[in-house]
């Protein structure tokens, strides 16, 4: 229901339901708009055997990367892998199952996901190892490959600001991967900045309507860069 006030107060009821084997849809671009509470939450629950659905898998210390350690994530679905030392070494090993995937073609998985669009065809990849067991067919004399989309008993999310409702706006190269992660859960929970009243949000500037939001907490965030790199004095 719309108006229904979804914010909780605890992250354990924020990922209450979240149980093993389960997949996970989690916005954010590197360290960038990610859920940090949430993500520390599931590190608490100890949750195992884990598919993760996201553009990274964070920092050794922070992020997605912090539930590596523990073996917590058995496959990953990403497309950028470079940034994380004990990922490499779980890939390398065989230990983790890591399903590379173009960055463009990821984001439309989970938005058709959250569309009801079971599958899409795109040019991206054709003649490449991503294309390997995939239907390929041709459009007006161009080869694709058909791609399926994904969805996730859960999705976690970070925005800038909130209502009670669950309407979501995102802030600046923050929003990435949330709008489309947000769609596709089954269990869609945001992380927040801020949270205000309804009809506080401007309408015409709400990027996810409430009603993929099914819950809503207030989170403190640390806000970790990669890599700082300044300029010398």
């Amino acid at each position: 229901m719309a108006g229904f006030d979804k914010v909780v107060t605890t992250y354990e009821q924020a990922m209450a339901g979240l149980t093993d084997n389960m997949t996970v849809l989690a916005g954010g671009f590197g360290l960038c708009g990610i859920p940090e509470g949430l993500i520390a939450q599931i590190k608490k629950m100890q949750t195992k055997g884990l598919t993760v659905v996201s553009n990274n898998c964070g920092v050794d210390d922070f992020g997605l990367g912090l539930l590596l350690p523990d073996r917590q994530i058995k496959k990953i679905i990403a497309s950028y892998v470079g940034e994380n030392a004990e990922f490499e070494r779980q890939m390398m090993s065989g230990e983790l199952d890591v399903e590379l995937t173009p960055q463009g073609t990821l984001a439309e998985k989970m938005r058709a996901g959250g569309a009801g669009i079971p599958a899409f065809f795109t040019a991206t990849g054709y003649g490449t190892p991503v294309a390997e067991g995939k239907e390929e067919r041709q459009f007006n004399g161009k080869n694709y490959i058909l791609e399926e989309a994904i969805t996730g008993e859960f999705a976690i999310v970070k925005a800038w600001k909130a209502d009670r409702y669950g309407n979501l706006v995102y802030r600046h190269t923050a929003r990435n991967f949330n709008p489309m992660a947000a769609t596709a859960g089954k269990i869609t929970v945001a992380e927040v900045e801020e949270i205000v009243e309804p009809g506080e949000l401007d309408p015409n500037e709400i990027h996810t309507p409430g009603i993929y939001v099914n819950r809503v907490i207030k989170g403190n965030f640390e806000k970790r860069i990669e890599q700082r790199t300044v300029r010398q004095k």
